[in-house]
Parts: C-alpha cells; structure tokens; sequence
C-alpha cells in the first residue's frame, strides 16, 4: 500500500530502505474479524502481523501461514485485508483474523490488545511491520510529517511491544515459546540525509531490538531485527514517483520482497537478533560499524547528494 503522507511521503508495506505497511483508525473487521466472536484453533500457533496489506508485511504473513500459523491481520486497509485473508486460507488452509487500526493514534494498540483478549487470541509471534517513510531535506517537509514517522515507527512499534511483550513473557514461563519481529531498515545503521528523521527512528527500532533481546535471555522470548535494503515493493514505487533517481537504481541493489520476508522470517524462527538480506546490505552494514562516525557520515552525506 502507498498513502501519500505528504509530498514526498509513502507508507511502507516493504518497499523499503526498510520496509512496512501502515495501517486505518478504528476497529472495523473483514475476513474473520476480531469483533465477531472468534477464537483460533488451539492445534495452531498464533502471529500477529502489522504492516499486512503490502509488501514485507504480506509476504511475511504468507510466510507464518505456510509454516503453519493461524494470523493476525493489520493494517488500514480492509478491502486488502480480506483478500489477503481468502489468500491465505486458499493456499495454506489458515485461519486468518482481519483488524482494521491506524497503530498511529494514541491507545490503538491497547484496544486492539483488549480486543483480541476478549477473543481468546493470543498471539505468539509479534510482527511489526507497519511504518512509513518520507523523503526529502528536513526543512521540505512538514512538522506533521515528521511526527507521523515518529508517532508510527516509534510511539507505534514501541506501544504494541509494551502490550502484548509482558503476556509471552508469562506465557513463556510456563513453557511456551514466544518471538517479536521488528522491521526496521539498513538505514538504521548510519545517518542519512534527505531521510533524516526516517533513518533516526529505524536507528531506535534497531536499538530497541538489540536491548530487549539481552532483557529476554533466558526468558523464552526472543527478539528480531530484520533490516531489508531498498526492497521492490509499492512503497519503492512511490517513493520513485517523488524522486525519479530511485527508479534507476541497478537491480542487483533492489532486494525481491518475498526473499526478504523468507529470510526475516527464518531469523525470527532461529531467534537471531539482527537479519539483514542481500550480500551487498550486509557489507554496508558491516562497514558502517567498523567505520568511523565522522567518515560514515561524509560518506553517507556524499551518497545522499548525488543519489537522493
């Protein structure tokens, strides 16, 4: 899905420099929803995955299906949504529950929370994959823009851990096993400009992902960073249509969405902290780290000039 946020604005569904889909305000339903007095199969583990309308968000929920999961669906978008659950049903005989939220309004991952309790739905992956990116010099865009990025990819994320983190935790006690995935992006790993405040709140989804995994050791919780590159999805098509540049990026640096869902979806499942898909994405990453701060941003000031 693609929702123009401001000029240069796109909501991710995967088509990253780090990839996610937004979700719609309120607590309508399709599919299976949430509303209509449904519980999942207690023979199937349970994901709940933001971000499903689009993109990173969809593959990866094809992903939990095929392997066996019952899911969570979330986002804004309804219609999509109930198509994606008739999807999942078809191909992979999964039981899948439609919740339409805007996870950007204040208390939206409570209600959805009390909701799913209500229901007896208990997820035990958490996937959060719903954000959005806009790109442009910091001064071009909107004080509301930049705090749509923060109130969605950080207040959001965080919120929806902080509601369903301590359940696992209770639950893992008693013998089960729980994970949380958290898309976040390459750009997580070095400033960039033109995607100043995108970057920053990758940077804290990253970070959040690295410590709240030492927090759950031992604690049959684990936590995953997946950092997808700029990834062929409909947010990377949007964002070309704000820049053209980016629609000429050579092909070996355009990761294929449902590789990059495969492989975020193997790490959660192995429990690795950090994933980043693409031989290339890794070397940066990896460069990024050992390199000074001072050089990693003239570089990455350099490259934003000439690319963005």
């Amino acid at each position: 899905m693609v929702t123009k946020l401001a000029k240069k604005t796109a909501a991710t569904g995967g088509g990253n420099v780090g990839g996610e889909s937004r979700g719609k305000s309120g607590g309508e339903g399709g599919g299976e929803a949430v509303g209509d007095k449904v519980s999942a199969k207690a023979s199937r583990p349970l994901a709940l995955v933001t971000g499903a309308s689009s993109g990173i968000g969809e593959a990866l929920a094809h992903c939990f299906a095929k392997a066996g999961y019952d899911v969570i669906l979330v986002a804004r978008s309804a219609d999509k949504l109930k198509a994606l659950a008739g999807e999942l049903k078809s191909r992979h005989g999964a039981a899948a529950y439609v919740q339409v939220v805007d996870l950007a309004v204040p208390g939206a991952a409570a209600k959805l929370g009390a909701a799913l309790k209500r229901n007896k739905l208990v997820p035990d992956v958490l996937v959060n994959c719903a954000g959005v990116l806009s790109q442009g010099l910091f001064t071009s865009l909107s004080a509301a823009t930049h705090q749509q990025m923060i109130d969605l990819n950080i207040a959001g994320l965080t919120a929806m851990i902080s509601e369903f983190l301590p359940g696992m935790v209770e639950r893992a006690g008693q013998g089960s096993r729980a994970r949380i995935l958290n898309v976040a992006s390459i750009a997580a790993f070095q400033p960039i400009p033109s995607l100043a405040t995108y970057a920053a709140s990758k940077a804290f989804v990253l970070s959040l992902t690295e410590s709240l995994s030492e927090e759950m050791k031992g604690t049959g919780v684990t936590v995953t960073a997946l950092c997808p590159g700029v990834t062929a999805t409909a947010m990377l098509t949007g964002a070309a249509s704000a820049n053209d540049k980016l629609g000429h990026l050579p092909a070996f640096m355009v990761g294929e969405v449902n590789d990059v869902a495969r492989q975020g979806f193997e790490a959660c499942m192995r429990g690795d902290v950090i994933c980043v898909p693409g031989a290339i994405n890794r070397a940066v990453t990896l460069g990024s780290r050992a390199t000074p701060k001072w050089l990693v941003r003239k570089i990455g000031g350099l490259i934003a000039r000439k690319a963005l």
